[in-house]
């Protein structure tokens, strides 16, 4: 089984909830019915409004959200149905095919089938510095940088997607795609995070380590970043 991660658009004259609405349920079903092992749509709705300030935009323009499927095969042939569902739907699409890791499963607001999951999502499109090397870079992510996450955020999900290729030709370049999940609290107030409520002190700490050890292995002229709503429709799962 494979993962893919599509990265969407809308078009102009579509509106965000109408947009959202669309991937969640028929877009969606068309995707189940082809088959697929696991099926997870983020979007931003209404539910993420608050968590505007958030955004990060250096590509132009930001992308509404993404829909990750888990397949048998990311081969062309099998994954062009659908592909095609989802290009009838959007105004641009970018495939990768990824590697998941999960430091944090969501064990606190378990995620349930077709349903709104707790809190909000946040994706993170990651670009490795220019001059440092794919092994650096991935033992400084994965093998330094992980605990730190762990350790300075109120995150209840942690997805590490390492994208091993993009598929499509026109698809920006990315060397990670990162998932974490948030309370709601978190959309508004950065004591709740970086997991300090009412502690200035370990605020401003957890927010220097977390900044200290992004700063080694991101290039932040490239980054992206986009608060969403997190729908998962399949748990992944072998046909």
């Amino acid at each position: 089984m494979e993962k893919i991660i599509y990265l969407v658009w809308r078009d102009a004259q579509t509106d965000s909830e109408t947009f959202a609405q669309r991937l969640r349920g028929e877009v969606a079903n068309q995707l189940l019915a082809l088959g697929a092992c696991g099926l997870q749509v983020n979007v931003v709705d209404r539910q993420v409004e608050a968590a505007a300030g958030l955004r990060q935009a250096n590509s132009q323009p930001l992308m509404d959200g993404s829909v990750a499927l888990w397949v048998d095969s990311a081969i062309a042939q099998f994954r062009q149905p659908f592909e095609a569902v989802l290009a009838s739907a959007v105004a641009r699409l970018a495939g990768y095919l990824v590697s998941e890791s999960v430091p944090i499963r969501n064990t606190r607001f378990p995620a349930v089938p077709g349903e709104r999951t707790h809190g909000f999502a946040q994706l993170a499109l990651l670009t490795r510095p220019a001059g440092q090397d794919p092994a650096t870079w991935l033992d400084i992510w994965h093998n330094q940088h992980t605990q730190v996450a762990i350790d300075t955020q109120d995150n209840f999900l942690y997805v590490q997607n390492l994208v091993l290729r993009p598929l499509n030709a026109d698809a920006p370049k990315f060397d990670a795609i990162v998932e974490e999940c948030f309370p709601p609290a978190a959309m508004t107030d950065p004591q709740a995070f970086f997991d300090a409520v009412g502690d200035e002190a370990k605020f401003q700490r957890n927010l220097a380590t977390m900044m200290e050890s992004c700063q080694r292995f991101i290039d932040f002229d490239k980054i992206d970043v986009l608060p969403t709503s997190q729908y998962l429709l399949k748990a992944a799962t072998a046909s």
